[in-house]
């Protein structure tokens, strides 16, 4: 771990899945539904939880132990992206005290958006189901630059787009890539501990770790 700098803020950037929202109850439905397809018994939430930061791709491995070169791999995702499409945002939920985050962030007149691997046809959507997309200065998905976490591009390009300086930036994030994604592009990057974290967080290229949203704030007197 190393030590933040002492640049002023001026943005924060936000990982989506298990760091600004708790998404983890509708994508285990859908893994779930997608199961019951095959007659196989639902998996508790708390099993499902650790992946639901890697997608369809993580939520598939553990639900049927398959890999993207398997047979039935694309019709299984289908089925997984049909349902979740349909159902984005019945349990999801902003994370405790992600709402009064993000109330003082704007009240300080600083910048603060979205930067996701999850596509830009689920994003969206979810955004506005959460009565966020139009306060969010930027929201940038997997599908958006010609790559994704862990390469820096979607973390440069929402920088460019909330006109602050990468230096400038926090990006807050629970998944290793987007450490360093944010190390790659030069941000201060924070681990979302309460999120889906793997135990593995100890070892990642970070300058700070939170257990509640609201303990990012200290990072702004910097």
């Amino acid at each position: 771990m190393t030590d933040s700098n002492n640049t002023p803020v001026q943005a924060v950037l936000f990982d989506l899945d298990g760091t600004f929202a708790d998404t983890a109850p509708d994508l285990a439905a859908a893994l779930n539904h997608t199961r019951a397809t095959r007659d196989l018994p639902p998996l508790p939430l708390e099993t499902l939880r650790p992946q639901a930061s890697h997608g369809s791709r993580g939520l598939l491995k553990i639900g049927f132990g398959i890999e993207p070169d398997d047979a039935d791999y694309d019709a299984l995702r289908d089925i997984f992206l049909e349902h979740y499409e349909r159902n984005i945002c019945v349990h999801t939920c902003l994370f405790s005290g992600m709402s009064e985050l993000v109330n003082e962030l704007e009240q300080r007149g600083l910048s603060w958006g979205i930067v996701t691997n999850k596509p830009h046809r689920y994003t969206l959507p979810l955004m506005q189901a959460l009565g966020y997309a139009h306060r969010a200065a930027c929201l940038v998905s997997g599908d958006t630059c010609a790559h994704a976490k862990p390469h820096p591009l979607p973390l440069l390009h929402a920088a460019q787009l909330v006109s602050a300086n990468p230096h400038n930036c926090i990006y807050l994030g629970d998944d290793l890539r987007d450490m360093q994604a944010a190390q790659a592009a030069g941000m201060t990057g924070l681990v979302a501990r309460y999120g889906y974290v793997d135990g593995t967080e100890t070892g990642w290229p970070a300058h700070g770790m939170i257990a509640t949203p609201q303990a990012l704030l200290p990072y702004l007197a910097r």
